[in-house]
């Protein structure tokens, strides 16, 4: 059964909005939809001009669900697509634009969109770098302590770090930059930096990719930087029990804030009682040149070995 939605000027059609999707907590694919729609005014801001990959669940999250990069070619026309290189050829991505588009992808059982780190104006040349921390063992403690040693260290070299909930097992540390670098030289400094913190905190803190090597260490993953990479998207659902989101937050939250403490009917009470604190992240942005400089004087300081 279909029905169509009003939104953002645009008349959506969905069908079976009964269906559920997570069927431990009975959330259908109408209160996805409906998710998407109210919360689509402040996730937009973190989606717009960026190519997404669709993370669909067709039967549900208890049924195993699949990537896709490319765009079907009977999503409608008025969903904006970019073409990307790729080993080979290319791939039309979808750009997510308006709430009509979020609520498209919903309908379509994309349960979690993920985006790139660079936007359609320069591909190669991405605006942000992510450090992706998950706990060793399931423990919250461990990662957050790991989170804050990552703001201090881009506090300490001039750049702006923010912080996010992934919805799953831990956080994300997102710093924004001026769009001037390449992938190659935006990694290296992640690279850099999760080196530094691993020399630091070497009881804590690791960049030993081998999970049987790193023991109770938080692995700082600054492997997402590079070309066609992607993280998950703020405010983006998990396909988790409870519908878990990936929640931006402010650092004093950090110490109280689970990776899955909040859901869509948390998320969206909370963004109608505060205002996203991501919302000034990209007038945050700073170039590379100054902190390059600041972590290459703290690595020859430490006597930090960073050949790959």
């Amino acid at each position: 059964m279909s029905a169509t939605i009003a939104v953002g000027g645009r008349s959506v059609e969905v069908s079976r909005e009964d269906k559920v999707l997570f069927p431990e907590d009975g959330v259908t694919k109408g209160d996805l939809i409906e998710y998407y729609r109210r919360v689509a005014p402040v996730m937009l801001r973190h989606l717009r001009d960026r190519p997404l990959v669709m993370h669909r669940f067709p039967d549900g999250i208890d049924e195993e669900g699949f990537y896709q990069k490319d765009t079907p070619e009977y999503f409608p026309d008025w969903i904006r697509r970019v073409s990307v290189e790729k080993e080979g050829g290319t791939v039309a991505h979808v750009v997510c634009s308006s709430a009509a588009d979020l609520v498209y992808l919903a309908d379509q059982a994309c349960i979690t969109p993920h985006v790139w780190l660079s936007t359609i104006g320069d591909l190669r040349r991405p605006d942000r770098i992510v450090f992706d921390l998950d706990p060793p063992d399931g423990g919250v403690a461990a990662v957050r302590t790991a989170a804050r040693s990552v703001r201090d260290l881009m506090d300490e070299i001039g750049l702006v770090p923010f912080v996010m909930t992934t919805g799953s097992r831990g956080y994300h540390v997102v710093v924004p930059i001026r769009r001037e670098a390449g992938f190659d030289e935006v990694r290296g400094l992640a690279r850099d930096a999760a080196r530094v913190l691993a020399t630091r905190h070497p009881g804590r803190l690791t960049v030993e990719q081998r999970k049987d090597k790193r023991g109770d260490r938080v692995f700082v993953d600054y492997l997402r930087n590079s070309y066609a990479q992607t993280q998950v998207a703020p405010y983006a659902v998990r396909a988790h029990a409870g519908a878990p989101v990936a929640t931006p937050i402010e650092w004093r939250e950090l110490g109280a804030t689970a990776p899955r403490r909040y859901d869509i009917g948390a998320v969206v009470r909370r963004l109608g009682q505060k205002d996203d604190p991501w919302k000034d992240l990209t007038r945050h942005a700073r170039s590379l040149v100054g902190p390059r400089a600041a972590l290459e004087a703290i690595m020859q300081a430490s006597g930090v070995d960073c050949a790959e």
